[in-house]
This record gives structure tokens, C-alpha cells and sequence, in this order.
């Protein structure tokens, strides 16, 4: 189960402190899968989008919920001036708002959906345990019942989203000197449009890029798990090749049998954030 990456330490007070909280969390959530669509669409993955307006409209659907809630409560919409304190931390993209649109698939969004839901869960067991009032302590019990509820619901998904890329995926092993050597002919494919300081750069560091492909070649580093979950049927651009390079770097970096093995790794994830650096 995903925790928060704080403790509460307060609790609400009112019917309207806690409808106002659970709208503003429901609403953070929808507008942030909203935005992901938008930023799939416009990087070529309708694929994700669809998936990123799916969540986004699960999440509003949990915002009427709590609307209706509220008037049948009280007789008007939730009013965020109500809740005395800042939550956050709780719904988060995990990188989906940055990281390059080639290593995100179905199977990955729907983790980060499952993670967050758990964590709208875990906040409101928080908010049952401190609640000053049998009224609001049933309250919080049953928006962390609901929250459960679309942990259960969004973890079907993520099994199907799983199983469907398993079958379509083609990709074999890679070649840890093919990839260096592939993110060298892009590097290269740069500089020969940038200006005479860019060029010189990316030069450079397709150099380094193809040093480390020679390195590889004649030591690789092993199989690395985080490969598995790499989208198939469509090329990594230079960024996206870049990022999973580092990943699987700092992986290495953390798991293998030697120290002269780890440092080999560390130092290729290093220049892998100078070159992730230069080409952003």
C-alpha cells in the first residue's frame, strides 16, 4: 500500500471543513489527470491520452459524488475557505508531466492511478482515526471506503492494461553498446542543427555516449528488469533513450554483486544526467 509522504497531524472539524477537503482532493486529481491528457495528446500519444480522459472523468465523477454529499448535508456546493490547513502530497504524477511520452504506457498510468487512490485512502483512515466526532469519524470512514473502492476498480485495470501489453509487446533484450551507440548517432543528428556551441556540446557528448557503447560492449552490465516495462512498437527518441539509460544506470548503480561493478554504473548514470541535462 503506497503511504503518504507525510503524517497528518490535524484533523477537521466540521461537515464542511471535510466535504470542502474531499472536493479539493478530487478536484487536484481530475485536473492533474486532465493535464496529462493534454500533454500526451500534443506529444502524439493519443493512446495515453485516452487513458489519462478516462481517469480524468472517473475523478470528476468522485467530484459530483461529493458535490451531491454536500447539498444533501448542508444545501450548497463544498467551500474550500472552510478547510483551516494546506494538504498535499497526495495525489502525485510521478514524473508523468516530464518524463519523455515514449517510456509511458497503459500499464504505468493506471500504477500511478492505483498509488494515488491508495494514498487518498491512507489520508482519510488518518482523518477517521483523529476525528473529534462520531459524525465526522463515519464520514472519513466512508470516504476511505470509497477510496478503497477505486483501488479495487483501478487495479482490474491495471491487470488488463498488464496483460494487453505483454501480448503486444515485440521488443527482445537490448544491447546496452546499442543503445549508447543509437543515442550517439541522435546526439550527432542534433549538433549538426544547433548552433556552433550547441553542436560542440552534443558533440562531445555523443562522444562519451559512443566510449561508454565500447565499454559495453566488450563488459555489459547485465539484464536489467526495468527494460520489461519499456513500451514496444515505436523508436525512442533521443530524450527517451537517454532517461532509460539512466534508469537503468542508477539501478545497476544499486544492485550489483561488486563495488568496482556499481561504480562502473554510477558513472555511467552520471554522464547520463549531463547529456539528459544538455538535450532538455
Amino acid at each position: 500500500m503506497s503511504v503518504l509522504k507525510w503524517e497528518p497531524y490535524v484533523s477537521v472539524n466540521t461537515m464542511d471543513e471535510l466535504l470542502a477537503l474531499a472536493y479539493a482532493m478530487e478536484q487536484e486529481a481530475a485536473s492533474g489527470y486532465s493535464e496529462l491528457s493534454s500533454r500526451m495528446r500534443k506529444e502524439g500519444r493519443p493512446d495515453l491520452a485516452g487513458v489519462f480522459d478516462r481517469l480524468a472523468t472517473e475523478e470528476r465523477q468522485h467530484v459530483d459524488n461529493v458535490t451531491n454529499w454536500s447539498h444533501q448535508v448542508s444545501g450548497k456546493q463544498p467551500d474550500q475557505s472552510q478547510i483551516s490547513w494546506q494538504v498535499s502530497d497526495v495525489f502525485d504524477d510521478e514524473g508523468a508531466g516530464t518524463i519523455a511520452p515514449e517510456l509511458l504506457n497503459g500499464y504505468r498510468a493506471f500504477s500511478m492511478a492505483v498509488r494515488n487512490e491508495e494514498r487518498a485512502f491512507v489520508f482519510w483512515t488518518y482523518m477517521a482515526a483523529r476525528a473529534p466526532t462520531n459524525e465526522l469519524r463515519e464520514a472519513a470512514e466512508t470516504m476511505a471506503r470509497e477510496e478503497l473502492g477505486h483501488v479495487a476498480t483501478l487495479r482490474r485495470e491495471r491487470r488488463l492494461a498488464f496483460h494487453k501489453q505483454r501480448t503486444a509487446s515485440r521488443r527482445t533484450d537490448f544491447a546496452w553498446d546499442e543503445m549508447e551507440l543509437r543515442l550517439s548517432e541522435q546526439l550527432e543528428v542534433a549538433a549538426a542543427r544547433g548552433t556552433d556551441v550547441e553542436g560542440a556540446r552534443l558533440r562531445e557528448l555523443a562522444r562519451q555516449a559512443r566510449m561508454r557503447a565500447d565499454s559495453l560492449a566488450r563488459s555489459p552490465l547485465g539484464r536489467s528488469p526495468l527494460l520489461q516495462n519499456t513500451p514496444s512498437g515505436r523508436p525512442l527518441g533521443m530524450a527517451a533513450l537517454c532517461e532509460l539509460l539512466l534508469d537503468c544506470y542508477l539501478d545497476f548503480g544499486e544492485r550489483l554483486p561488486t563495488e568496482l561493478e556499481r561504480n562502473r554504473a554510477q558513472k555511467f548514470a552520471a554522464a547520463a544526467v549531463h547529456c539528459l541535462t544538455a538535450i532538455r
